[in-house]
């Protein structure tokens, strides 16, 4: 029995070396970091282009011009660019085969008006289209700290970006400022030139909003995936407009073919982002007297990281930030997969209320080309945070 049991913990090990040794150079973490490859680092930046070896720091004109005018060449000439109102840029176009690494972005202006796109192997139509504030975990157009394994924000605003995002021919990302001001984007966009394995899949994002949401409908966080894939991560920015709590609605997961009923069904928003009874804490103030608050968190797979509270005055909207990162636990579907969530809140008498909130939702998912057709981004109006 000892030496069976050693050979299964032999074998085991091999496979998560064959594992590692497939994915080198694409997915860089602590458990394979030590393995050396062939694979080929680059980056991209408003000082490199296009990311070409030993062609960094080179500019002689731009958004640094001024401060740098005493110092010449190779001191932060072009930091960063100014995308005019109303124009699209391209962040980055490489050929592949090779995968994003890590993507770092401080956008001005207004996160809603500034949409990502990310199109693979010359596809016509973008696999991940969300605004940028969205995109980061960011709906509200304001900061909040966000630590996690996929994305971080940090001070001041710094959008980091870790979902590895693997192509085989070709990868274009660009930014639509569909503001009527002129925005300044700083950004590096870090990847890897490699083989990709034949098993990979796209990355894919998608944005929705829905405001309000009518009576008694559930919201819908994505119906148009089809192929195969696993579905990796939630971002909701919910805004409340009744009071009393709001997150008693459960999230169902419709895969390959089920129709009236789910075969993933939650138990309660708060749930489903991993906290539990209305994500409250109760403390004791300055005079003794108990209090019950909400309790932001952020930790490496689910966050309840912004909690904005109305001011008694113009502002008076609860707002709230959620993630929900399915890195450890991928929902995998065959053919297609719809996602659903309620908004349900209570009446008198202890019964449920079918709540009409403000909700925004990006969702993350990888699967084989083609993707289904995604809905119309929303029209300028639609996207504002009032």
């Amino acid at each position: 029995m000892q030496k069976a049991s050693l050979f299964c913990l032999i074998g085991a090990f091999m496979s998560l070396q064959v594992a590692a040794q497939k994915f080198q150079g694409i997915d860089n973490n602590m458990g394979n970091i030590f393995r050396l490859s062939d694979a080929k680092t680059r980056s991209i930046s408003p000082e490199n282009f296009n990311g070409e070896k030993g062609k960094g720091g080179m500019a002689t004109t731009g958004t640094g011009s001024g401060p740098s005018r005493e110092l010449g060449r190779g001191w932060k000439v072009s930091p960063s660019v100014v995308i005019k109102a109303k124009t699209t840029y391209t962040v980055a176009d490489i050929d592949g085969p090779g995968s994003i690494q890590h993507i770092w972005m401080t956008p001005t202006g207004n996160w809603r008006y500034s949409i990502l796109r990310f199109y693979w192997d010359n596809e016509t139509t973008p696999s991940v289209e969300v605004p940028v504030g969205d995109f980061f975990g960011m709906g509200w157009g304001q900061y909040a700290p966000l630590q996690s394994l996929a994305v971080c924000v940090n001070p001041g605003s710094a959008f980091n970006c870790y979902w590895p995002m693997p192509f085989r021919k070709k990868c274009r990302i660009t930014m639509e400022n569909i503001a009527d001001a002129d925005m300044v984007l700083y950004y590096q966009v870090d990847y890897t030139l490699t083989e990709v394995p034949g098993d990979a899949g796209y990355f894919h994002a998608q944005f929705r909003r829905v405001n309000p949401l009518p009576y008694k409908t559930d919201y819908v966080l994505v119906d148009s995936i089809h192929g195969k894939g696993q579905y990796v991560g939630t971002y909701m920015a919910w805004g409340v407009h009744n009071n009393g709590w709001w997150g008693e609605g459960e999230i169902k997961f419709f895969m390959d073919g089920d129709t009236d009923y789910p075969t993933i069904c939650g138990t309660g928003t708060e749930d489903y982002f991993c906290g539990s009874y209305d994500f409250d804490t109760r403390t004791r103030n300055a005079a003794g007297v108990e209090e019950t608050n909400y309790t932001p968190f952020s930790s490496p797979y689910t966050g309840l990281h912004q909690v904005i509270k109305g001011d008694g005055h113009y502002a008076v909207s609860q707002r709230f930030g959620l993630y929900r990162w399915h890195i450890a636990d991928p929902i995998r579907f065959e053919k297609g997969l719809k996602v659903t969530i309620q908004a349900l809140g209570w009446r008198e008498g202890g019964r449920y209320l079918p709540l009409q909130d403000d909700i925004a939702s990006t969702v993350f998912w990888y699967q084989s080309e083609p993707h289904g057709n995604f809905p119309a981004i929303p029209n300028k109006d639609a996207l504002e945070v009032d």
